[in-house]
């Protein structure tokens, strides 16, 4: 590759990075709704002419920024074929219930600010609420798929199956408890950690 094509490149990927980081700084802050395409581009030192032929809408920023959050990178790799989803599936019952928890607090510990973003501006902006939606459907495919891998390896707790194990570790997992514990109630990240785990153990293994 030409050496002008790696440095153009490089600068690209600079000047999306400061995108991102300028728009979630703003919708956490601000909130989604009052933050502007002006305002992300003032932020992040660009013409806002700049920010649209990169984005083209806000919601296309929050879409991509919600995936690299997530994610922790920018590779485009699925959650469920990411290294710590297969380390938990192929590991112990007990061990994997950790190793998920341990994922989620990492992943939580990232995203969660920007999730409230989404949640609290879903009460009135459709389209917002259509992602919030999306984004829960895509946190219980991940955690009944985490749920029938831990069915495979023990006998579940007396009247729990794979679909109501998912449900389960949906709630304790959840964002919106993760939030109220730590950001409300100042609890640590390891001590959310300590509590999802004993309550995903005792919820779901017998």
């Amino acid at each position: 590759m030409p050496k002008n094509t790696g440095v153009r490149a490089a600068r690209t990927s600079a000047n999306r990075a400061r995108m991102l980081a300028a728009a979630r700084e703003l919708f956490t802050a601000r909130g989604y709704t009052a933050t502007t395409m002006k305002a992300i581009a003032e932020e992040a030192g660009m013409a806002v002419q700049t920010l649209y032929f990169t984005f083209a809408t806000k919601r296309a920023i929050l879409t991509e920024l919600l995936d690299v959050e997530i994610a922790g990178d920018t590779e485009p790799i699925a959650t469920l074929d990411r290294p710590w989803f297969t380390e938990a599936v192929n590991a112990p019952a007990a061990e994997q219930i950790r190793l998920q928890v341990a994922a989620a607090g990492a992943i939580l510990g990232r995203v969660t600010p920007l999730l409230e973003a989404v949640r609290s501006a879903a009460a009135t902006d459709p389209e917002l609420a259509e992602l919030w939606r999306t984004n829960i459907a895509q946190r219980h495919t991940v955690q009944l798929r985490l749920s029938e891998a831990l069915a495979a390896k023990t006998a579940l707790r007396a009247g729990i199956d794979p679909e109501r194990a998912a449900d389960i570790a949906l709630a304790v997992l959840a964002p919106e408890t993760y939030h109220l514990l730590v950001h409300e109630r100042g609890w640590t990240s390891q001590d959310w950690q300590d509590w999802a785990t004993d309550a995903l153990t005792r919820q779901l293994l017998p």
